[in-house]
Formats: structure tokens, C-alpha cells, sequence
């Protein structure tokens, strides 16, 4: 389900996808004749894989609850001898070469996009045991 806007409504106002990535990220766009080539995704967001290996967090702070949930799970992959990397994005280059449309949160393991749900320790904590981490 969309975090910010639902789809039915934009598409009703005449917005038009233009562009997908993996897994579930639908890029809508306005239709205008003013418009010379339509929005798309870089291909570094496309396919929601990166090359490291253990659990890896993108976040930045454009939601003020990220900070104190990504500590959290560093905490508790800390205590499960999980490997654990934190990559803040700060700046707008490291928005637009991330490996997920959604910067503001998007957790990987072992590569694959997993969620970009603010995870609690609980639901952090299921989603190792379903990896058998």
C-alpha cells in the first residue's frame, strides 16, 4: 500500500505510470504537452538488489522517526552476531544513486530489497528468523 498517496485517486486526476521498480514502486506522472521525455527511475533504484552481503540499511532523515528505529535494529543485529551496515543518505546525490526509489527507509538482506517499512524491534526480530538470521 502507498505510504503517502493512493494510486486510484492520482490515476482518476489523470496521472499516468511511466516507470517500475522492484518490487512494488510505480512512478506516476502528470501527462502535459509540455513534457519532452517522461520521469523514470534510474537504473541503480530498478531492480532493488545490491551487491553487499548481511543486513544493510538506507535511511536518511526526511522522516524524524528513522533515526532512533535504525539504532534499533543496529542494537538488536548487534546482539544476533548479524552483519549490520548503516548507510545514511545525506545529500541529493546519494538520494538519486540509491538502490531503492525510497530513500527514506529501505532495509536489504543478503542483497534483496526487503522492506521499507520503519521496522520496531519485534517485527525486525521476525523478519531475521524468517531469513534464519
Amino acid at each position: 500500500m502507498p505510504f503517502l498517496s493512493d494510486p486510484k485517486y492520482l490515476k482518476y486526476k489523470g496521472f499516468e505510470v511511466c516507470d517500475s521498480a522492484e518490487p512494488y514502486y510505480d512512478l506516476l506522472y502528470l501527462p502535459s504537452n509540455k513534457i519532452m521525455n517522461k520521469p523514470r527511475f534510474k537504473d541503480c533504484a530498478r531492480e532493488g538488489i545490491i551487491n553487499d552481503k548481511g543486513v544493510v540499511l538506507y535511511y536518511s532523515n526526511q522522516c524524524p522517526h528513522t533515526e532512533k528505529y535504525a539504532n534499533i535494529i543496529k542494537e538488536v543485529a548487534n546482539e544476533r552476531n548479524v552483519n549490520f551496515t548503516f548507510k545514511k543518505i545525506t545529500t541529493v546525490q546519494e538520494a538519486q544513486n540509491a538502490p531503492s526509489p525510497f530513500t527514506t527507509y529501505s532495509l536489504f538482506i543478503n542483497g534483496k530489497f526487503e522492506t521499507n517499512e520503519i521496522l520496531p524491534k519485534k517485527k525486525f526480530l521476525q523478519i531475521l528468523e524468517s531469513k534464519g538470521l
